[in-house]
C-alpha cells in the first residue's frame, strides 16, 4: 500500500503580480509547452496539406480567443483589448505569413515552421530598447503555443471546468487562460513564468485573484492538494504552512482588507498636499482601450501614450490614417484632459527588412527614437502629420523621446514647420499652439537641460532609461538588476538639475517612469519640485493617499535632509523611516503597488 508522507513546508518567492492573501488547497493544470515534432515534406500534396492545416489552428485560435472575449465578465471587459491584441498578433503577417512561407520554401511540417517564425520574432523583440515593450514578446508566445495547441489536435483543457475553492499551479498562464478562470471557485493562481507587467498580470489584477509568478519550479515542488499559503503582496508562497504561517497569513488577510477599504475612495479625490498644493496626476498608456482604466483609477489625464504598437503589429508600416484614428479617438474621450503622446521609440531594426537597415551590434545605443526618425524622414512626417490632425479633437502635447543635443530638437522642430505647412496648404484643422516637448532620459540632455528649455514647451522625465544610462545598469539583466537604484544620490541631483533648469525659463516638467508610481518616491520628487506624475493607471490611488497624507514643506524638508546623505541605502533608510511615520501601514501599500 502507498503511504503519502505529510509534505515538508517550503517557503518559496516569487514575483508578485496581483495584491491579496489566500490561503487554499493546490489544483495542478498542465499548460506546459506542446512538444514538437519535426517533419520534412517531400512533395506538393503534403505542403498545400500542412499549410491547409496550419490556417485551420489559426482559424480555431480565433474563433476561441472570440470566444473568450464574448464571455469576459462586465467588470473586466475593459481589458479585452489584451485579446485583441492576441487576435491582431494571430494575423501579423510576421507570424501568419512567414509560417507559410517557411512551410512551402524550407519543405518543413507547421509547427516546425511556426518555431522558426517565433524565433524571428523573438529577435526583433530583443533589440527592443523599451522593457515593457520588450517583453510584450510573452503574448506572442502566448499566441503559438495556442495555435501549437490546436496543431497538436483535440480540445484545449478548459480552466473554466475547475471544480472547488483552488489555487491554480502551473509553468504558465496566458491572458486568455486567466480568462477562463471562474473567480467563484479559483482562489489565485501561482507559475514558474511570468513578469510583473504581462498582460497575465493586468487579467489577474482585473478579476481581483491573488497571483504570484516567477517561482521558477513550483510545479514540481507542489502536488495536488497540498496546502497553499499565498501572499499576492509579497511574491510569498508557503508549501505545507504549520499552524503558525497560518495565523500569521490569516492576520495579512485582515490587515489587507482594511488597507483596501482605506484607499478604495483615494483615487476620485483630489491629489493635493496638507497645505493645499495640486499635485497633477496623470497616467501612461500603451493602447487606446486602457483608457477607460484610467478615468476609474483617477488619472486626470495621459502624461506619456506610447506609439510604437501599431507599429509593431504588422511588417508593414501604419498609414497616417490609421494613426490618427487611434490618436483622435484618446484626445477625444479625453478632452479636455490632456494626453502626451510620444513619438516613435523604436529601433531601425524593426523596419530593417523594408529599409535595408543593417543589424546593430548594440541597438539600445544605436539608431532609435529620435535619431531613427530624423533619419527616416517620411515615416516621422507620418507620425506627426497624425498627431497635428489629432490635436483638433482634444488637448493634445507631442513629445520627442531620446534627445540627447540641442541639434536633435532644431532638426526635428523644422520638421514640424514643414508637416504644419503641408497642413495648412491642404486646409486641414489643427491647433497651432500644441505643445512640444522633450523626454529627459540620456545624461547628456542633464546636462545641456537648460539650453534644451529654451526651444521647448515642456520636459518628462523618464527615469528608466536616465537611471539605466546614467548608472550603466541593464536593468533586465539578472546579474546587476539590483543595482538600479531609483535612490542613488546622482540620480536625485540630475533630476534636481533638470527641474531647476526648466524653473528658470518657465517650462513645466513632469516625471513619467517607474519612480512616479513608487509611494516610497513621492515626498523626495515633490520635494524636489516635481508637481505633474504620470504612471501605470493602478498606482494612482495609492500615489494619490501618499501626497494628501504630507504637506510640501515637509517634502522640502525630507529632499533637503536626504540630500544630503551619500550612499543609496542611506536616502532609502531616511525616506523609509518617515513614510513608517506619515503611513503606518507602508508596507502594505508598497506591496500593493509592486
Amino acid at each position: 500500500m502507498n503511504v503519502r508522507h505529510p509534505s515538508k513546508r517550503k517557503l518559496l518567492k516569487g514575483i508578485a503580480v496581483s495584491p491579496g492573501i489566500i490561503i487554499g488547497k493546490s489544483h495542478l493544470v498542465d499548460r506546459s509547452s506542446v512538444k514538437i515534432l519535426y517533419q520534412y515534406l517531400i512533395n506538393d500534396k503534403q505542403l498545400h496539406r500542412e499549410v491547409e492545416r496550419f490556417e485551420g489552428a489559426v482559424e480555431r485560435t480565433e474563433r476561441q480567443l472570440n470566444s473568450l472575449k464574448h464571455q469576459l465578465p462586465n467588470h473586466v471587459r475593459e481589458h479585452a483589448y489584451i485579446l485583441d491584441s492576441h487576435t491582431m498578433i494571430l494575423k501579423d503577417s510576421m507570424l501568419k505569413d512567414s509560417t507559410i512561407k517557411r512551410i512551402l520554401s524550407e519543405k518543413i511540417n507547421a509547427e516546425w515552421a511556426l518555431k522558426k517564425s517565433l524565433e524571428e520574432i523573438r529577435r526583433v523583440f530583443e533589440e527592443i530598447q523599451d522593457v515593457y515593450i520588450r517583453t510584450r514578446i510573452d503574448d506572442v508566445e502566448n499566441v503559438c503555443e495556442r495555435i501549437l495547441r490546436n496543431l497538436a489536435g483535440g480540445n484545449q483543457p478548459s480552466l473554466a471546468d475547475i471544480n472547488g475553492r483552488v489555487i491554480i499551479v502551473a509553468h504558465d498562464l496566458s491572458p486568455a487562460d486567466t480568462t477562463e478562470l471562474n473567480i467563484s471557485r479559483v482562489m489565485g493562481f501561482i507559475t514558474n513564468v511570468g513578469g510583473r507587467t504581462s498582460h497575465t498580470a493586468i487579467m489577474a489584477q482585473a478579476l481581483e485573484i491573488p497571483a504570484v509568478v516567477g517561482l521558477e519550479s513550483v510545479t514540481a515542488q507542489v502536488e495536488e492538494g497540498d496546502l497553499l499559503a499565498v501572499d499576492g503582496n509579497t511574491g510569498e508562497v508557503i508549501i505545507n504552512p504549520d499552524d503558525s504561517d497560518i495565523i500569521l497569513y490569516q492576520e495579512r488577510q485582515l490587515q489587507y482588507e482594511k488597507y483596501k477599504s482605506s484607499i478604495a475612495k483615494a483615487g476620485l479625490l483630489p491629489a493635493e498636499t496638507l497645505d493645499g498644493h495640486l499635485i497633477t496626476v496623470n497616467a501612461n498608456i500603451e493602447f487606446l482601450e486602457e483608457v477607460a482604466a484610467v478615468r476609474d483609477h483617477g488619472g486626470e489625464g495621459i502624461g506619456l501614450y506610447r506609439t510604437e504598437f501599431l507599429y509593431l503589429r504588422s511588417r508593414g508600416l501604419p498609414t497616417e490614417e490609421e494613426l490618427f484614428e487611434d490618436y483622435r479617438e484618446v484626445a477625444e474621450i479625453m478632452s479636455p484632459a490632456p494626453v502626451t503622446i510620444r513619438t516613435l521609440d523604436l529601433g531601425g531594426d524593426k523596419f530593417a527588412s523594408a529599409l535595408e537597415i543593417s543589424k546593430e551590434m548594440n541597438p539600445a545605443l544605436g539608431l532609435r527614437a529620435i535619431r531613427f526618425c530624423l533619419r527616416e524622414k517620411e515615416i516621422f512626417k507620418t507620425q506627426l502629420r497624425a498627431i497635428y490632425r489629432a490635436s483638433a479633437y482634444g488637448h493634445v502635447h507631442l513629445m520627442f523621446p531620446m534627445i540627447s543635443g540641442l541639434q536633435e530638437v532644431l532638426d526635428a522642430k523644422r520638421i514640424l514647420e514643414e508637416v504644419k505647412e503641408d497642413l495648412d496648404r491642404e486646409n486641414i484643422p489643427y491647433d497651432p499652439q500644441m505643445q512640444v516637448g522633450i523626454m529627459i532620459e540620456v545624461p547628456s540632455a542633464v546636462a545641456l537641460a537648460e539650453l534644451l528649455a529654451r526651444h521647448v514647451d515642456f520636459f518628462s522625465i523618464g527615469t528608466n532609461d536616465l537611471i539605466q544610462y546614467a548608472l550603466a545598469i541593464d536593468r533586465v539583466n539578472e546579474h546587476v538588476a539590483g543595482m538600479y537604484q531609483p535612490f542613488h544620490p546622482a540620480i536625485l541631483r540630475m533630476i534636481q538639475q533638470v527641474v531647476d533648469a526648466a524653473g528658470k525659463t518657465g517650462i513645466g516638467v513632469s516625471l513619467c517612469g517607474e519612480m512616479a508610481g513608487d509611494p516610497l518616491c513621492v515626498p523626495i520628487l515633490l520635494g524636489l519640485g516635481i508637481t505633474e506624475l504620470s504612471m501605470n493607471s493602478r498606482s494612482i490611488p495609492a500615489i494619490k493617499r501618499v501626497i494628501r497624507a504630507i504637506s510640501m514643506e515637509e517634502a522640502k524638508r525630507d529632499f533637503q535632509t536626504a540630500s544630503m546623505l551619500s550612499t543609496t541605502q542611506e536616502v532609502k533608510d531616511f525616506i523609509s523611516g518617515r513614510m513608517r511615520d506619515l503611513l503606518p501601514d507602508l508596507d502594505m501599500q508598497k506591496h500593493l503597488d509592486a
